[in-house]
């Protein structure tokens, strides 16, 4: 499954590790939330990168506690129509300050694909090639948007203001 971030296609650094199956010792590692919550202090001291595979419908206060020691938390969707993932990913990076790498999982969908930036996303897990591709060019497609989010852009209000501030200044 081609993954987009920063704008690149990349290859997936990171094993998605099922419920069963057994955690790499070395090597990055995404965990499903059932098993992450089970033993989490013994996932977040493991030598290597750690993140967790978190359903949109599991309170995200259980995996605040741990955020900080997290390299990736990936929020599902688990169909287009279901917006959770959408709440959470702003819950994570306004209210929580998580500076991690957000990815979104699932269907991922492209029309879908400026709103998830929006919300803090800044990786995703996409089915096709050809949407990949898509999701790497509308990176770089929008640079001022007008209302302010969880991705941390800087508003178009903003970027104006700071405009005038600069020519007044000697």
């Amino acid at each position: 499954m081609p993954l987009v971030k920063k704008g690149a296609i990349i290859a997936d650094p990171y094993i998605h590790v099922g419920d069963d199956a057994e955690i790499p010792a070395d090597g990055a590692a995404l965990i499903p939330a059932v098993r992450f919550l089970a033993d989490p202090e013994a996932y977040v001291k493991r030598n290597s990168c750690t993140g967790v595979i978190w359903p949109n419908n599991r309170d995200l206060d259980e995996l605040v506690p741990y955020l900080d020691r997290l390299s990736v938390v990936a929020l599902v969707f688990p169909t287009f129509r279901d917006g959770r993932a959408y709440s959470q990913a702003r819950l994570l990076r306004e209210r929580h300050g998580y500076k991690g790498e957000l990815r979104a999982t699932g269907q991922v969908l492209r029309d879908q694909f400026v709103l998830m930036l929006r919300a803090g996303f800044d990786s995703f897990e996409v089915r096709k090639d050809a949407d990949a591709e898509a999701f790497a060019a509308t990176v770089k497609r929008y640079t001022v948007f007008y209302q302010p989010t969880g991705d941390g852009r800087i508003t178009a209000l903003h970027r104006r203001m700071q405009s005038r501030h600069a020519a007044n200044t000697p």
